[in-house]
């Protein structure tokens, strides 16, 4: 990567010198003279704080609820639209073939042994991949590894808002079966359980794997008896496993069956949802958890759907219900009702996840992140993420108003993530892993076949809701691309009007300024020239503090910095100081922290007086990019404050306000 594609910002507006803009830097190895300690979120694993059956209970809470629930409409799907299928020995025995293999090859293999190793310090996710390729990757190559990790990123927020619909409305479709006067009460009652599924995000991940885990044990648990109610009266759909039954489905339906993929696909929803909450929970529980229940359950119920379908083809629109006795329907009803709400939990956290990875990339505006929890790494809220996402959920309710019409937009979104993670993991593998040019085209190839057949059959959905999800995916990657465009404009203009710190020194000894007693910290972007809010000070106020703390943050590539790397120390004349602190895209830059670790004499929050700049951005009317650089303005007034970022004591805080010109 160049510098400009490798500089990213997370703390402000723009990313002028005088707030301290975190920048992606190289891997220099900064010996310093302090350590900060770390965060309750910074380091370790997250086992390292938590018991191992904890933590699976918790994962089994967060993550499985997406991938858990498509047994509510993955067949359903498969028997009924437009290329309905007829449910006899054919099609039942090769649908459940495929539904078999795919959650082997793309779950089990392509996930969980492959996919899931490329973690950097804990943390997967689409952005986590890209930066670890982005690292590695020939220079030349780079700009498109970042374009793929970035739009495979507004996909993974496209499902993380169709997600939650999906899932909430297929469960409550069930009480057509029970009651079908209350059919009416779906869409309603749908949205009742959305904004309190959105409200209680705050609560955190912790608390919300600790409610909702022992739920997924049961649901999982009720998933497999009830299949294996249904499979001892017809064990012929155990013969499934064997991939000529898929085979032999292809040769009856020809296109029809390359069509119906787009249905199956369905199956291995929340997949992409694994990696993405991987540093919430860690590898190993959410193995252990899908092997050992998640994966057994998910087999066992489909493979009971088929032998319901093919003792009673008339059950083909609600096969699921239709595997439970009829006095059961309510309560099974009301368990889906609360799996699917789990459902919507998995991907919610991950688009958490993904908007803070790309905040501390320098892809995103500045956000308010709290943490949710001083036991395990990654357990984050995100307010304005969260209340967007619930305003667009809403809205997609009342617009799509069935499950069945949001099959098209959800398959679309994940297959597009699915072959981006694919590729990507290509260049970690190569380049990161160092495996022989054969054995990962290999792997690659074997595994982007899969992901692209499923994304061809998906494609054509594309005019039937599918157009959805591609629309976010290009509204969040045209937002993110605009900021990365506008910081570097900022970063330009203002390094233009920089006045070395050098030539400062002489102007000080000059004028002679009165050194008012106390520290001023004023934070910057760029290590040779003046922060300009410490040169308006100077020409303004005709007053330079005793001591002066240049602080620069910069944001690394990979997801967290070792302690021994994290701080540098460096004496300056006249009195200043340079503090340089290295945080990852997964780490909270705590300034007082930065602080308290220099361990310089005077140099303490409460002492201490925070001098940041604040740039109001105008657009150039008359530029080729003007609409850009508005929109680029307009998302850094709303970015939330470096203030709160940085977590500095607002009682501290001086803004000098000026304007920019781009």
């Amino acid at each position: 990567m160049d510098e400009d594609s490798k500089s990213a910002s997370a703390s402000g507006q723009t990313p002028a010198p005088d707030e301290g803009r975190p920048e992606v830097a190289p891997h220099p190895s900064l010996t310093g003279q302090a350590v900060v300690p770390s965060g309750p979120a910074d380091h370790g694993g997250p086992a390292a704080n938590a018991s191992l059956a904890t933590l699976c209970l918790a994962a089994l809470g967060v993550v499985y609820g997406d991938i858990g629930t498509s047994p509510l409409y993955a067949l359903r799907e498969c028997f009924n639209g437009e290329h309905a299928l007829a449910a006899d020995r054919v099609n039942v025995l090769g649908l459940l073939s495929l539904v078999f293999w795919a959650l082997m090859i793309v779950v089990s293999a392509k996930y969980l042994q492959y996919v899931m190793r490329a973690d950097d310090h804990g943390e997967g996710g689409i952005l986590a991949l890209m930066a670890l390729a982005a690292q590695t990757h020939p220079k030349k190559f780079a700009g498109l590894v970042v374009a793929l990790g970035l739009f495979g990123a507004g996909l993974l927020v496209g499902d993380g808002v169709i997600t939650p619909a999906i899932s909430v409305l297929s469960a409550l479709e069930g009480i057509k079966l029970v009651a079908p006067v209350f059919d009416k009460l779906v869409v309603p009652v749908t949205l009742a359980i959305l904004v309190g599924l959105f409200t209680m995000q705050s609560r955190g991940t912790e608390l919300v794997g600790k409610i909702f885990g022992p739920v997924i044990v049961i649901w999982f648990l009720v998933l497999g008896t009830l299949g294996v109610r249904q499979i001892i009266h017809v064990p012929e759909v155990l013969g499934a496993i064997d991939p000529r039954h898929a085979y032999q489905f292809f040769v009856v339906q020809r296109s029809v069956g390359f069509f119906i993929l787009g249905s199956v696909f369905l199956v291995v929803t929340g997949g992409e949802a694994l990696y993405a909450d991987m540093g919430h929970f860690g590898l190993r529980p959410i193995r252990i958890t899908w092997y050992g229940l998640a994966l057994p359950a998910l087999l066992l119920n489909y493979f009971g759907q088929g032998a319901v379908l093919l003792r009673d083809p008339a059950a083909r629109e609600f096969p699921f219900y239709a595997l439970a006795p009829h006095w059961a329907l309510v309560p099974l009803v009301l368990l889906s009702t609360l799996a699917t709400i789990i459902a919507s939990q998995a991907v919610i956290s991950g688009v958490f996840s993904v908007t803070r990875q790309a905040s501390m990339l320098g892809y995103w505006p500045r956000l308010k992140i709290e943490h949710t929890s001083a036991n395990l790494v990654g357990q984050i809220y995100v307010p304005a993420v969260n209340w967007a996402m619930m305003v667009a959920t809403l809205l997609i309710v009342v617009g799509f108003r069935e499950s069945s019409a949001l099959a098209a937009a959800y398959g679309i979104a994940v297959t597009g993530t699915m072959v981006i993670t694919t590729l990507l993991a290509f260049v970690v593998a190569r380049n990161r892993w160092h495996w022989p040019l054969p054995l990962a085209l290999a792997v690659t190839l074997g595994l982007v076949s899969v992901d692209l057949a499923f994304l061809g059959a998906n494609v054509i959905k594309i005019a039937h809701g599918g157009w959805l999800p591609l629309s976010m995916a290009a509204a969040t990657y045209l937002m993110m691309t605009t900021w990365k465009f506008g910081r570097e404009r900022l970063g330009a203009s203002v390094r233009e009007n920089l006045v070395p710190l050098a030539d400062f020194y002489e102007l000080i000894r000059i004028e002679r300024p009165a050194r008012v007693p106390g520290t001023a910290v004023f934070m910057t972007s760029n290590r040779e020239g003046t922060p300009p809010a410490l040169l308006f000070n100077f020409m303004h106020n005709h007053v330079v503090h005793e001591h002066v703390v240049l602080l620069t943050v910069t944001t690394s590539e990979t997801a967290r910095v070792p302690l021994h790397e994290r701080l540098k120390v460096t004496s300056l004349a006249e009195g200043f100081t340079r503090i340089e602190a290295r945080f990852g895209f997964m780490e909270t830059p705590d300034v007082p922290s930065v602080l308290q670790a220099a361990a310089l004499k005077g140099v303490t929050p409460e002492h201490t007086t925070f001098f940041l700049g604040r740039e109001a951005i105008i657009a150039s009317e008359r530029s080729a990019t003007g609409w850009r650089l508005g929109l680029f303005s307009l998302l850094s007034r709303n970015s939330a404050s470096a203030t709160d970022f940085f977590c500095i004591p607002s009682d501290r805080v001086m803004e000098i306000g000026s304007q920019v010109r781009l």
